[in-house]
Order: structure tokens, then C-alpha cells, then sequence
């Protein structure tokens, strides 16, 4: 049957796409970047950026247990939808399902919709990603399905990845003509988490089968492990909306600082008054092992007791943090309702609630589930602002619906929650903003036990992890080391690599709307300058601008909040010099720039810093240098 499309229609659609026969083309809003869409035998789509191809065909489909979606069809009708910030195509298949497809400036993304009644076994999903060969990648390789907190691994040109080989994602390529493309995925509800795995014409998603038995092991008997699955990744409603498969695309390094694709492609709050939800800092005992060196009380992690605690709260209240964040051992690892009685965290709690300081207590993610309810009620009896849930550890479809479960269980009880021990983000915190961070990270916790968070990863990470989401580094160390002096310590007072400034620029580069003070408060006390600059930075802000990026050497970021900016600068084991251009500023207005710098010996002693305040306009230009591993953070207000 001949299909006809009104006059207006087409001239319509023509403004952003153009279709024959089963292939359709669709452009982004400036123009730039093209998406070619083929329909019939095989279902699958390229990308070319100014008509040079950066994804060759990739076939697209869903294989369900008695059907395969993708194969063999064309269109029995389109629909397109033409906004600010994108165009769209959705090529509708008889009634049973549909795909979407979008273009913004910044990247390609399409999922697929399903209209079947009942539930449905899906047994695959075919996502390719038909990187060329001569692009470099940045992996986080792994091989299993459980941890997001692996080193990543350069490979100068995808076709010498040996076949098979498995990467989590967000997942970065680099062209030799500095075109960037980061594979992801968004709006990730009852189905498992996608992988990347290389095959011989790029890259195929894989997925966690659904498991089908599992047994309390790992870390302390606190994680489900897997030990059998179904021969099936998912078995879920036949009527619903599949994750947005993403391939973000920048031009310039600077691009992917501020990009948000992934929490812009997720679905809107559910909480319809999020007034209660306050993203902030906390200080944090486990990093530093409870340890207060020069304090007037027993300190360590066998004195963890009331009057600690307390002492934390103080501390916190005193220097305008908004939380404590109580790690393990103040309740039983397996029964949250049972309470360390050296440890009256009822008290602990009241007493920071007379000081204006929020409470977040950890508990495994295991123990919770057993009774959430119950164990959640519990939680809000004792008046916590929220929690920390740790050792998921997995991101197959049952584990994926614990996240929602948690998430949606806590907001009914005003709880906030930070995912440790769990899989990235897939915009799940703007779906349920009560999720304040994910982990997910290789953080400073590995100070405590190799050389790998270093410099390096620092200015490496935010290009690729951050474009998930939130991420909660835990940064603040205090006792900052150079190359040559670095060691890991565990137990005792860790420390980090890089210089001072380089951890407090951590503050404003890392989104991380809950962010920890991972260090001892009385290393804090000792620095009043470093604690102004502390105290004053906040979590979440409301405009940011890229100034200077190169992936994995150097970042330089602005961001506002209020009246006031904020900068962070951060580069890799190699010195450098940079101009901070302050044209971001508002005109016509005079600031105060209070700098924190490295200093003149911090190539060799890593904790030297200067400090010190400038007049500042928008035509301000400052030159900053940076130590091996260095940079610097300022804080700007009228």
C-alpha cells in the first residue's frame, strides 16, 4: 500500500530531515552533525559530522523471546518533532513498536517503544557502535558485571583492541582531528545496564543475563552475588519505553565538561516538592580513620563513640557544613535496628540538629532490602537526614530496580540517598532528586591502597565518568604528596597526590551535589585560609562555563552561584601556565578574587600554597601557574 503524507507535513520535515524509501536522514539543530537512518532488512543508523563519518552502519534491534524488533520491516509511518534543542524522528513498526530518534548539537541518541501486551522476555538488544578504527579509546575494562571503580585504559586506535574484550560505559573514542565520541546510555528503569564489548567492526553493547540464583558473599557476606542466570536479560512490562542509547560528540574538549545529555534524556522528578532536598558538604570520619591528631579526645576508628561524633558535628557546624556522614559500625552491618551502644547516634543526631547540621548514616544496600519499609521507618525515626547505601555491586535488571525501590521508598520519608558500591548513573538523581551522589568512581579511598588516583586520572575522569552524572570522589585530603613522595598508607592518615590547590579545584571541576571533607578535622582547623575557601564553595551551582580543557591533560571551569563564581583549574603531572580570561563575569561590576595558587616550592612540596585577593572585572586576564600535578581554585564575589 502507497503511504502519502500531507503537503505541510513534508515541507515540515524536510527542515530537518530528508526520507526515501526505508532511509531517512536527520540533521542537529546548527546543522552539523547528520544521522543516517536505514530501515528493511536490517534496522541501523551512521553519523557523520560535517559529512565526515565518525560511525559507520550499526545495526539496532530487540530480540524478544518470539520476535526480533529491527529486522526485515520498513516504517508504516513516521512522525517528527522539530525543538530548540533537537530534531526527531520516530519510525513507527505496525503497532507493536516504535524507534526514536533524536539529534541535539552535542549527540545522536534513539530507544526503542514498545506497545505488546503482557510482559515480555527480552532475550538481546543489539546496540552497535561502529567506531572507525584509527580512533583512540579510554576504557574502564572489566570482566564481570560488578564493579565501576576500574582503571581506564588507553588504546591508541581501536582496531588493536583484541576482540571480546568488555568495557563499562560511559565509554570515550578520540579522532586524530580532535573529535571526541562517548558512548552511554540514559532513563534506565527495570532492565540491566549496558556494556560495551569490541567486536570486528566496532563495538556491540552487552548486557547482564537476569539472574536466576544467588548467594550472600563478597565483601563480609554483605553482597547478592550472582551464581546462576536466566538465558534472558529481561523480563519486563510489554507496554513501555526502552533506555536511551547515546552517542555523545564534541568538537572541542571543552564540550564535554558541561554536557548533560544523559540527565536531560531522563524522566522528570516524580517528587512533585523537592523543598527538602538540600545538596551540601559533610565531614566524614572513615578516610581518615577517625583519626584527630592534636584533639583533646580519644580519636581512631576503636573510639568511635558518641563524643566523636560529636566532636565531628561541632566541627561541622563551626566551618558551615551542612552534614556528618556516619560510616559503618554504628549499627549492626546486618540488622540496621540494632544499634552500637557506644554510639548513641540518637544523640549524635539531636545534637546536630541543635546545631543545623544534617545526619547521613551508611548501611549496606543487602540489609536495607530485607524489610525496607521497616528498615527505612527506623531510619526516619531517628531523625537522619538520609542514607549512604553500600555494596550493590550490580547492575542486572533485579539489581537495577533496587535503585528505584530505594530511591522511591526514601523520598516518601524525606531521605536523601548516595549510592556506594553501585553501577553509574543514568539520570535516575533527576528522576528522584533525593539521590544526592553515585560512587562509581575510582576515588580517593584507593589512596589508601595503590598509586593509581593520581594527577593523571584527575584530569581524565571528568571527560568520561562525569557525563554520566555525579560522581563522589570523596576529595579534601590534607596531606598532599608529590610523585616521588607519594605512599599509600592503610590504616593511618592517608594521603593524595597532587598539590593542595589541584585537591581544593575538586570542589568546583567534580559535580558531586553531595561532597565529602575526607580528611581529619583538626588538619582543617590548622588551615583557616583553605577552610574559608571550603566553607564558602557549594555543591550544585547555577551556570557554568569551560574555559580551558585538553582530555587527560589539563581542566579550567567556571561556575556561578548567586552573585558569586567560582574556578577551578586542575592539570596533570606536567606543569603549565594558563590565562584565566574573567569575560564570564558580569559588566560594568567589581569583584574580589580571593586565589588560592601553588606555590613557588610545591614541585617538591606538594601542600605549599599562596593565597591572596585581587580586584577583578570582566577584562580581567590573570596567568596562573601550575606545579607537576598542580592548580588552583578562586573564590570571586562583589
Amino acid at each position: 500500500m502507497r503511504r502519502f503524507l500531507p503537503v505541510f507535513y513534508i515541507l515540515f520535515f524536510l527542515a530537518s530531515a530528508t526520507f526515501a524509501q526505508g532511509k531517512f536522514t536527520l540533521k542537529s539543530p546548527d546543522g552539523n552533525i547528520s544521522a543516517n537512518i536505514t530501515s528493511g532488512k536490517t534496522l541501523g543508523y551512521s553519523i557523520a559530522l560535517k559529512q565526515q563519518e565518525i560511525i559507520g552502519f550499526s545495526p539496532i534491534g530487540l530480540k524478544l523471546e518470539n520476535e526480533l524488533l529491527g529486522n526485515n520491516t520498513v516504517p508504516n509511518q513516521t512522525s517528527t518533532q522539530k525543538k530548540a534543542r533537537y530534531n526527531e524522528l520516530t519510525l513507527s513498526f505496525t503497532k507493536k513498536y516504535k524507534v526514536v530518534f533524536r539529534l541535539y548539537n552535542e549527540g545522536f541518541t534513539y530507544r526503542f517503544i514498545t506497545h505488546l501486551k503482557d510482559s515480555v522476555k527480552v532475550l538481546n538488544e543489539t546496540a552497535t557502535f561502529n567506531i572507525k578504527p584509527n580512533a583512540a579509546a579510554i576504557l574502564q575494562e572489566t570482566d564481570n558485571y560488578t564493579t565501576w571503580e576500574g582503571r581506564y585504559v588507553k588504546s591508541n586506535a581501536v582496531g588493536t583492541i583484541p576482540l571480546g574484550k568488555r568495557a563499562t560505559t560511559p565509554a570515550l573514542f578520540a579522532y586524530p582531528n580532535e573529535v571526541k565520541v562517548v558512548i552511554a546510555e540514559s532513563d534506565l528503569f527495570d532492565y540491566p545496564g549496558m556494556y560495551i564489548k569490541t567486536e570486528k567492526s566496532g563495538f556491540i553493547g552487552e548486557w547482564a543475563q537476569l539472574p536466576s540464583h544467588t548467594v550472600m558473599g563478597s565483601w563480609g557476606n554483605f553482597v547478592s552475588v550472582v551464581k546462576d542466570r536466566y538465558p534472558f536479560i529481561a523480563k519486563t512490562a510489554g507496554d513501555r519505553s526502552y533506555p536511551w542509547r547515546i552517542a555523545i560528540i564534541s568538537t572541542d574538549d571543552k564540550q564535554l565538561l558541561t554536557n548533560h545529555l544523559v540527565t536531560e534524556l531522563a524522566t522528570p522528578s516524580k517528587i512533585k516538592d523537592p523543598s527538602w532536598i538540600k545538596p551540601g558538604k559533610a565531614a566524614w570520619e572513615w578516610w581518615h580513620d577517625a583519626l584527630l591528631p592534636g584533639a583533646a579526645i580519644p580519636s581512631g576508628m576503636d573510639n568511635r563513640n558518641t563524643r566523636l561524633y560529636n566532636y565531628y558535628v561541632d566541627f561541622a557546624a563551626a566551618n558551615k557544613l551542612e552534614y556528618l556522614m556516619v560510616d559503618a559500625g554504628w549499627s549492626d552491618n546486618y540488622d540496621l535496628t540494632r544499634i552500637n551502644p557506644k554510639n548513641d547516634i540518637r544523640a549524635v543526631i539531636a545534637h546536630a540538629r541543635s546545631k543545623n547540621v544534617g545526619v547521613f548514616l551508611w548501611c549496606v544496600a543487602t540489609t536495607l532490602l530485607k524489610d525496607i519499609d521497616k528498615n527505612l521507618d527506623f531510619i526516619q525515626s531517628l531523625g537522619a537526614a538520609g542514607l549512604k547505601v553500600d555494596f550493590i555491586d550490580r547492575d542486572d535488571q533485579e539489581a537495577i530496580k533496587w535503585f528505584e525501590l530505594i530511591a522511591k521508598a526514601a523520598a516518601k520519608r524525606k531521605l536523601m540517598i548516595n549510592f556506594h558500591g553501585c553501577s553509574k548513573p543514568t539520570g535516575l538523581e533527576k528522576t528522584y532528586p533525593n539521590i544526592v551522589n553515585y560512587e562509581a568512581v575510582r576515588g580517593a579511598e584507593s589512596n589508601k591502597w595503590d598509586y593509581t588516583i593520581n594527577p593523571d586520572l584527575h584530569v581524565l575522569t571528568p571527560f568520561v565518568r562525569m557525563l554520566a552524572g555525579p560522581f563522589d570522589y570523596t576529595p579534601g585530603a590534607m596531606r598532599n604528596k608529590t610523585k616521588e613522595m607519594f605512599k599509600p598508607i592503610d590504616p593511618g592518615l592517608p594521603s593524595a597526590q597532587g598539590t593542595r590547590c589541584h585537591e581544593l579545584a575538586m570542589y568546583v571541576i567534580y559535580n558531586q551535589p553531595l561532597a565529602m571533607l575526607s580528611d581529619s578535622p583538626t588538619a582543617y582547623m590548622k588551615e583557616d585560609t583553605v577552610m574559608r575557601f571550603l566553607s564558602a564553595v557549594p555543591t550544585v551551582f547555577d551556570e557554568e562555563k569551560a574555559l580551558s580543557a585538553k582530555l587527560g591533560e589539563q581542566i579550567v571551569i567556571a561556575k556561578r552561584k548567586g552573585k558569586n563564581w567560582f574556578v577551578g583549574g586542575m592539570t596533570n603531572w606536567d606543569e603549565r601556565e594558563v590565562n584565566i580570561d574573567f569575560s564570564f563575569l558580569s559588566p560594568s561590576q567589581q569583584y574580589q578574587a580571593e586565589i588560592y595558587i601553588d606555590g613557588p616550592g610545591a614541585n617538591g612540596s606538594a601542600e605549599e600554597y599562596l593565597y591572596k585577593t585581587i580586584k577583578v572585572n570582566n577584562k580581567t586576564i590573570l596567568p596562573v601557574k601550575m606545579a607537576k600535578g598542580g592548580g588552583f581554585a578562586l573564590y570571586i564575589h562583589p
